[in-house]
């Protein structure tokens, strides 16, 4: 792991938080901050809960992310595809790309044997759930969509879906538990993210952050 994007949220409730990336030459090196200054971004509405990834969260009393509670996941997650609309991802990015079409869905119903996955369906043989599960919403939001590995490795229904950083609505307007940012700035850590460097997301409170900090081996 070379490259790691670190979000720290004032406590368990915030929905906002401060965004910094980290990148090394080998895993014995030490980690160097990448942008001059730290990129605000904003959290779900209700702000975080523990999500499902790299690490078992420790037992502090915090739940764990159920779909539909407006929390961001906390903790260190894989990142898995980016998504848009264009034909093309941003210019200089590396980062395996997927255009949304037509057929493409992320399945958000814990009832449905896609749960948290993307799927494109078959335009002649449209399943009764696509509608409500579809991607291209025409939606500036979605412009770009970096799949951010929550409840996936396994995949538990329930435990929360279609986490993604993505573009914010507003400058105060939070999501329903992805990590959004300006455009510009989200452009700008797509650019930057290597394929061969490893890269995950860390989200947590500070003062949890200063706590797993060693244990967990972040920056």
């Amino acid at each position: 792991m070379r490259q790691v994007i670190v979000a720290q949220a004032a406590g368990w409730n915030s929905n906002t938080a401060t965004m910094q990336a980290y990148q090394r030459a080998s895993a014995t090196s030490p980690w160097q901050p990448v942008f001059s200054q730290p990129i605000p971004i904003l959290l779900g509405r209700s702000g975080l809960a523990w999500g499902r990834g790299v690490f078992t969260p420790p037992r502090n009393g915090i739940p764990m992310k159920v779909e539909k509670d407006w929390r961001a996941p906390a903790g260190v997650f894989q990142l898995g595809s980016l998504f848009g609309y264009a034909a093309r991802p941003p210019s200089g990015a590396r980062w395996p790309y997927v255009q949304v079409g037509p057929w493409d869905a992320y399945v958000d119903d814990p009832n449905n044997p896609y749960y948290n996955q993307h799927v494109r369906v078959d335009p002649k043989r449209i399943p009764p759930w696509f509608e409500k599960q579809r991607m291209r919403l025409g939606d500036d939001a979605y412009k770009w969509m970096l799949e951010i590995r929550h409840n996936q490795r396994p995949v538990a229904p329930g435990y929360g879906s279609a986490i993604f950083f993505h573009v914010r609505r507003g400058p105060t307007k939070p999501s329903a538990g992805c990590s959004t940012m300006a455009v510009e700035n989200l452009e700008r850590m797509i650019r930057w993210l290597d394929p061969q460097a490893s890269p995950h997301y860390v989200l947590l409170p500070k003062a949890d952050y200063q706590y797993l900090r060693g244990p967990w081996g972040l920056p």
